[in-house]
């Protein structure tokens, strides 16, 4: 199912042996578009000190009681690495991180997080195999060379978004399926040019984000944007991958380049669900 990620804000990290804190932000890598931390305020625990936590190391995300249970004891979160997340998180950290709970990192192996298409068992039916397919990673080699960084999706909130003819609007939120963790839309206000709408961008339309102006710039026309599937708050499941239709799919038309990959700012090939 689609969620919208402003709604874990705020919800209990609950380790083996107490709670540790509550999600304050999530972090995404500017590569695949997949949510790969919470950003985790630990209060008077640890006197106010933010620690990212993987979804690899989740058990449980419980969306009723707004609750995320974790295998990691408070012993292991309190001597977890510093981690300055005033600065975009480069795989070095990554790797240190990774290192400090004996977990092999998501970027070793075939799929979205690394052995599988989901960072830890999910609820629900057996995944398809269009579902696996889309999950596979593209390549990881090009991936590791481009060293994606992380991003903080409060931060990236209110990025302009700009069409091949014009602005659209700003970045919102997120929409990520609570299974892959994988960012399926950015939700983009549009009041400055269509009041009171909100439409979706997905991430295979990005041919690049200018992080140092804070503009997101799509490969489609603001008529294309305007013409994809409404944003429907009371249904945010309703997508291809659940029987509805994908913004992606409505313009049956690969990424920037026609070659299914997006591009990063430097023009190297980004995600492509190949």
């Amino acid at each position: 199912m689609l969620r919208n990620i402003e709604d874990l804000h705020g919800f209990t990290i609950e380790a083996l042996d107490g709670d540790i804190g509550a999600v304050t932000d999530c972090y995404f890598d500017d590569v695949s578009y997949a949510v790969r931390y919470v950003l985790v305020d630990t209060g008077r625990w640890l006197s106010g000190r933010k620690v990212l936590l993987s979804p690899l190391s989740f058990r449980a995300l419980d969306w009723e009681h707004r609750r995320i249970s974790v295998a990691l004891t408070k012993a292991q979160v309190e001597a977890s690495p510093a981690i300055d997340t005033q600065e975009p998180v480069s795989r070095q950290h990554e790797t240190i991180y990774f290192g400090h709970y004996g977990r092999a990192p998501y970027w070793a192996g075939t799929y979205l997080w690394g052995a599988s298409p989901y960072p830890y068992p999910a609820p629900g039916p057996a995944p398809s195999a269009a579902e696996l397919e889309r999950e596979r990673r593209w390549n990881w080699e090009t991936m590791d060379r481009n060293d994606p960084r992380l991003r903080s999706c409060r931060e990236t909130t209110g990025h302009h978004v700009r069409a091949t003819d014009g602005e659209v609007g700003h970045v919102r939120d997120f929409l990520m399926d609570d299974r892959s963790w994988a960012i399926r839309d950015l939700l983009v206000d549009t009041t400055n040019w269509w009041p009171g709408e909100k439409v979706v961008v997905a991430p295979e339309w990005i041919e690049r984000v200018d992080w140092d102006h804070s503009t997101v710039h799509v490969t489609v026309t603001r008529a294309e944007i305007k013409n994809s599937p409404a944003y429907d708050p009371y249904r945010p499941s309703a997508r291809a991958h659940e029987g509805g239709e994908d913004a992606a799919d409505h313009l049956e038309k690969p990424g920037p380049g026609h070659d299914g990959q997006v591009r990063g700012e430097d023009g190297a090939p980004g995600r492509g669900d190949a």
